[in-house]
């Protein structure tokens, strides 16, 4: 693994940061070969917006029983591919092959019928109905006059094939863990008899034993003869559960290549067609004094007696994985919980917890980690996003004056690096990078020396947008912020982080400087912890 701006960032997909079962899969990967037969090819596929092409004459082959990783930044074209192959798009030129035929993929249900399935990043189950009912719901397979006993047998098969034959068919997919709904997901596309599998970003909300679950349940699927199309931003599960990955970038496809001896520098350097060594920034140079101290913090059920001293021009990070408290902490800090209880100081002064107008008049800004649901507003414009929380800066006798709305928006877009032409665009037509940076202009320069909360800042970013994310957190630094993120990405944490505090189940396990931190310590504290640290 490449050193990175003097940090040493041990490798993501070393056997201290991957499942168990995905370990045991990489031991025993068998590389498709030149004989293996393709399950689904694409041949000289172009597709164009207007002036933009999103896909340039790309080519290739995915094998039977083979799980094929689709690499890129946002924008790369593997959104379009995607819809390609599942009949939301049709391609301006070029075909689509099943079993070495040409084949027109018109609609998702052609799609379905030629056994191209997706599960996409947003879920498409209905809450409310049951496992069984959404298994089947849509599904071709399902003749007017069935035989329920058999559609329930046949359900509770493709379960037991994923390894999740604990699930009930009765209970309502509302009471299933996020992991359980992805299996519910996969189980459904097993009972159309889908040959192709897509999966875009599966595990984004996962925890580690859910993603050791989906993993091995990909590996069934896998043992079945069946190929599974694996997209995601996370290059750990790329090296994880991959036997090989094609790389696209500015809608060309730019190799496909076995992961045996391709290291992921060279991976990014591949996908970014630039050098990777400078993904994450220097330590900081200098820190300041204490911004925010929290004594014996308590979060009924969640969190017990936790502490932490964040200075100015410091990251601080909390690792922990899904569930382990962190995100609430940092929800806590932001006053978006009610019932939290502590002793904490903001630049020297007592803030009470429990308010997020408290919180924000003292100068603590937060960026949540769903960038949906609470992070920008998706359907307003760029302009409007950024200067939300300045109208009262900028109106006189109750008018918003438009014209200072706009230079301020101006100028924080160019603060943050995002193109002012695009000022009038909505927040959704955004990628998750700029759509993060939107988060971040929005809630910067409010007051001198402010504290910036974070949850998970990168989560379904990729490593391009990845790296400005975090040159524009270490720039907030020398503009003598101080930053306190939550976060379960190991290697985000061992490369940002000038100190980590490590926690499992709501209790503080380690604290560490940059200097003293390893992945092998965050993974050793966040899953099978020691003594709780001074």
């Amino acid at each position: 693994m490449a050193k990175k701006s003097g940090v040493n960032v041990t490798a993501a997909y070393t056997a201290e940061a991957v499942p168990l079962v995905a370990r045991d899969a990489a031991a025993d990967r068998d590389e498709p070969g030149g004989n293996v037969a393709s399950a689904v090819a694409v041949r000289h596929l172009s597709k164009s917006f207007g002036p933009i092409a999103a896909l340039k004459d790309v080519s290739l082959d995915i094998g039977s029983g083979e799980i094929r990783g689709i690499c890129g930044e946002n924008g790369a074209g593997k959104s379009t591919l995607v819809k390609i192959l599942t009949g939301v798009y049709r391609p301006d030129a070029g075909n689509v092959l099943i079993g070495g035929a040409a084949v027109s993929v018109a609609t998702p249900r052609q799609a379905q019928e030629l056994g191209i399935a997706i599960v996409a990043q947003e879920l498409s189950l209905c809450p409310d109905l049951s496992v069984e009912d959404n298994i089947w719901l849509g599904s071709l397979h399902v003749p007017f006059l069935h035989k329920r006993p058999d559609l329930r047998r046949r359900a509770a098969e493709a379960l037991a094939l994923l390894g999740a034959g604990h699930i009930d068919l009765d209970t309502p997919v509302t009471n299933l863990s996020m992991g359980e709904r992805q299996l519910v997901e996969i189980a459904r596309l097993l009972t159309r008899d889908a040959r192709v599998l897509i999966l875009d970003e599966p595990t984004a909300t996962l925890t580690d034993i859910e993603i050791e679950r989906i993993f091995a349940a990909l590996l069934a699927v896998k043992r079945e003869g069946r190929s599974v199309v694996y997209i995601t931003h996370r290059l750990a599960e790329v090296y994880a559960i991959c036997d090989r990955v094609s790389v696209l970038r500015n809608g060309e496809l730019v190799t496909t290549t076995s992961l045996k001896g391709l290291d992921r520098s060279a991976l990014i350097e591949l996908m970014l067609g630039r050098p990777s060594d400078e993904m994450y920034p220097e330590e900081a140079r200098a820190r300041g004094a204490p911004a925010l101290v929290v004594e014996g913090m308590s979060l009924p059920g969640i969190v017990n007696d936790f502490s932490m001293k964040v200075h100015r021009g410091e990251i601080l990070c909390i690792a922990g994985q899904v569930g382990s408290g962190a995100a609430e902490i940092v929800a806590a800090l932001a006053g978006l919980v009610h019932d939290a209880g502590g002793r904490v100081t903001v630049n020297g002064r007592p803030l009470k917890l429990g308010s997020s107008v408290r919180a924000a008049q003292r100068g603590i800004m937060f960026v949540s980690g769903d960038r949906a649901a609470e992070g920008v507003f998706r359907r307003l414009s760029v302009l409007q996003n950024l200067v939300a929380t300045r109208l009262r800066d900028h109106s006189l006798l109750g008018f918003l004056r438009g014209g200072a709305l706009r230079k301020a928006a101006a100028h924080l877009a160019a603060r943050v690096g995002i193109d002012r032409r695009r000022l009038n665009a909505r927040a959704e037509e955004l990628s998750g990078g700029n759509q993060q940076k939107l988060a971040f202009g929005r809630s910067i320069e409010r007051q001198a020396g402010a504290i910036l909360l974070m949850n998970e800042p990168t989560r379904g970013i990729d490593v391009g947008a990845r790296a400005e994310i975090y040159r524009l957190m270490r720039g907030f630094c020398e503009d003598g912020y101080a930053l306190v993120m939550a976060s379960s990405d190991l290697e985000e944490i061992v490369g940002v982080g000038d100190v980590v505090i490590t926690l499992y189940r709501g209790r503080r396990i380690g604290h560490y400087r940059r200097s003293e931190v390893s992945m092998h310590r965050i993974v050793a504290d966040i899953t099978h912890p020691r003594e709780t640290t001074p």
